[in-house]
């Protein structure tokens, strides 16, 4: 597991359990590659709100290709696919690259059900 100077952190298969599913505080999980035109327009929007919901959301990427099991796991079919686990359950899921805004929406409310 890496962590950027943005506070998004990297993780392999081996640290989903523990960094994602047993994690008391919600997660967002950004599924990317390296080569999606889309992912990367997605990856500064996802650092931007790991600096605003900082202390409040854990904000990780999961490269689909070196980690294909997961990718498998949750059903990926395209990226970017960003989740919002809470309790070590997806409660939800946006697909595509889509306004910042969608995205605090979206965290906003795991937040609430909080």
């Amino acid at each position: 597991m890496s962590e950027n100077n943005n506070g998004v952190q990297h993780l392999k298969q081996a640290d989903f359990e523990r960094a994602v599913l047993k994690s008391s505080t919600p997660t967002v999980v950004d599924f990317y590659a390296d080569w999606c035109g889309p992912c990367r327009m997605v990856s500064p929007v996802i650092e931007s709100l790991s600096k605003e919901y900082s202390g409040r959301v854990n904000f990780v990427k999961v490269d689909t290709d070196a980690n294909q099991a997961l990718a498998t796991r949750y059903q990926i079919m395209s990226i970017p696919t960003v989740m919002i686990f809470r309790d070590g359950k997806v409660v939800d899921k946006v697909i595509g690259a889509v306004p910042a805004q969608v995205y605090k929406q979206r965290i906003d409310a795991a937040l609430e059900e909080n």
